[in-house]
């Protein structure tokens, strides 16, 4: 039986090898296995991991992305020159998006809408659902 040490193994090598033997390698770079009775998941969880080390894993968008619950609503990036209009106590305001970003509100750049509908109301809100863009939700 040959013994093979975590600094010695490579992904390509890990698919053929059985709970325990994946299991002490988890231990010996990773710190304490999961509790997983598959090998198949924990050798992909292996393979991973160790990619991940050498590669440098997930940027932090991706990575908030994916803890993002399903049902989550996904932030809509806004296009430069999209306008947001919304009545706000009978007063018609319109929101321009800056090719930098920004957004323009009567000549004031502003960060998030959030900002904007804070400014426009006086106290806090969710900026994109105060200007109905998540599904479902219209301001209020």
């Amino acid at each position: 039986m040959t013994i093979i040490h975590a600094t010695d193994i490579d992904c390509a090598t890990i698919g053929d090898l059985g709970l325990e033997p994946l299991r002490t390698i988890w231990r010996e770079r990773f710190g304490a296995a999961p509790s997983i009775r598959s090998p198949e998941i924990l050798a992909l969880m292996l393979a991973w991991r160790i990619q991940a080390a050498r590669e440098g894993g997930l940027q932090g968008d991706l990575r908030r992305t994916i803890r993002r619950p399903a049902s989550a609503p996904v932030a809509t990036a806004l296009t430069p020159g999209t306008r947001l209009t919304r009545e706000w106590q009978g007063v018609r305001h319109e929101v321009v998006v800056e090719p930098d970003g920004r957004l323009r509100h009567r000549d004031e750049l502003h960060l998030s809408l959030s900002q904007v509908a804070r400014k426009i109301t006086g106290s806090r809100w969710n900026g994109p659902r105060f200007f109905g863009l998540r599904a479902g939700e219209e301001g209020a």
